[in-house]
């Protein structure tokens, strides 16, 4: 190896990859415009994205190629710089350099891949390509993205590759019914040998569960019976922007620890529209201390000009209060009282969305799932679905209290 030609080197690194991968790793031999990789995590979905789009750029096949993420920082993390990202695969002395300030990358041979967001479609419109390449689409913000960047892949061959853990969101669900489109789909355990004894733990952990089946074993899975909400009331009323609204508040379940494995800390903004529908605006929820979820709150207050925050008073109000003052002294806060039990609050709401009532602005995958997994009486704290409900309550509160009493005095009358 060390005595061949530069050349020769690079013909025998071109065939590492083939040579290493699984056969479901490579392209589909049937002729296809869009393939689909729906598989677990650690199955190896970004490398396979990786060496593809890498060896079409350096073939020629490919000469303009657009990358599309969650987010600026997961491009840049996992399709560009990661272990099995496009500066680290490929024949060394044909791989790309990186133009961080123009959000792009460049191979030897003049091909070009741009960089852009899910969360900002717009950016992508206008993108001239010829191959498309989507990771994690389950889980983007603004899944309409993929249908604005293929209006834009109308150069050369014209492919796409989507890279993602299965999620049963509509538009992923459209991709799959659609002709043409090639689909592989692959599970944690056949890369098992690869990877860690923390994810080999993992495996074992969650084997047989739902979330299991969903992350490691890449099923797509539908509505869970019992849950309270269903992913197309949801899917049929999402919006891309939310009409004049009346009223705006952002509303906190705080959790009493931010340890790892604790509970997440829901932090959710609604808007109360002119036509007296409910928009989900944001959601910032996760794992913080409390000066990070009130730092959080505040700002999501700020970007969208809330009114107010409102917190439960029965679950550390007063605290919850005075450490958002910490953070702004003029932030308004409201206390909420729980009456009534978690269920109870949660059934007008989920009411609401089966009427149409309420819309989601953009996507809020987190969200989401927990709205169409939670099992009343699992015993699980839904730390955003708390805060939605919180949310919903305060801006529909007649709705929301005479519903509650009417299922309550159904509930009475059937004992």
């Amino acid at each position: 190896m060390r005595r061949a030609s530069p050349a020769a080197r690079s013909s025998i690194e071109e065939l590492v990859w083939i040579l290493r991968a699984r056969p479901e790793q490579l392209p589909p031999d049937d002729p296809w415009s869009v393939w689909v990789c729906l598989a677990g995590r650690g199955w190896g979905k970004t490398r396979v994205g990786s060496e593809f789009v890498s060896a079409e750029a350096r073939a020629g096949r490919a000469r303009r190629i657009a990358l599309i993420e969650r987010t600026p920082s997961d491009a840049r993390e996992t399709m560009i710089d990661g272990d099995s990202g496009l500066l680290h695969v490929g024949p060394v002395g044909n791989r790309p350099r990186w133009e961080p300030a123009r959000g792009r990358l460049v191979w030897p041979n003049g091909a070009i891949a741009r960089v852009f967001t899910a969360a900002e479609p717009d950016k992508v419109r206008g993108f001239q390509s010829d191959l498309l390449w989507c990771e994690e689409l389950a889980s983007w913000a603004a899944p309409e993205t993929y249908e604005i960047a293929r209006f834009g892949l109308r150069l050369g061959y014209a492919k796409a590759l989507v890279t993602t853990t299965p999620k049963p969101i509509d538009q992923l669900k459209k991709i799959l019914r659609q002709p043409g489109v090639a689909i592989t789909k692959g599970r944690t355990l056949d890369n098992i040998g690869n990877l860690s004894p923390a994810i080999r733990l993992l495996v074992e952990q969650y084997a047989g569960t739902r979330l299991g089946r969903q992350e490691l074993e890449a099923e797509l899975l539908e509505d869970v019976e019992g849950a309270l909400w269903k992913r197309d009331w949801i899917d049929a009323r999402r919006v891309s922007a939310a009409p004049e609204l009346a009223r705006v508040v952002v509303a906190i379940d705080p959790a009493v620890t931010s340890e790892e494995g604790s509970d997440e800390t829901g932090i959710i903004a609604l808007g109360r529209g002119v036509d007296r529908r409910g928009y989900v605006l944001g959601d910032r929820s996760g794992r913080y201390s409390p000066d990070g979820w009130a730092r959080r709150a505040v700002a999501l207050l700020e970007e969208l000009e809330a009114d107010y925050i409102v917190a439960e008073a029965n679950n550390g109000g007063e605290m919850v209060k005075h450490t958002l003052h910490v953070v702004d002294r003029s932030v308004r806060v409201k206390l909420v009282h729980a009456s009534r039990g978690k269920l109870t609050r949660a059934e007008p709401c989920a009411a609401a969305y089966e009427r149409g009532t309420v819309s989601h602005v953009g996507s809020f995958p987190a969200l989401e799932d927990q709205l169409c997994e939670w099992e009343p009486g699992s015993g699980r704290s839904p730390d955003r679905l708390d805060a939605l409900v919180w949310a919903w309550s305060e801006l529909f509160p007649r709705v929301g209290f005479a519903m509650a009493d009417a299922l309550a005095a159904m509930e009475g009358a059937r004992h």
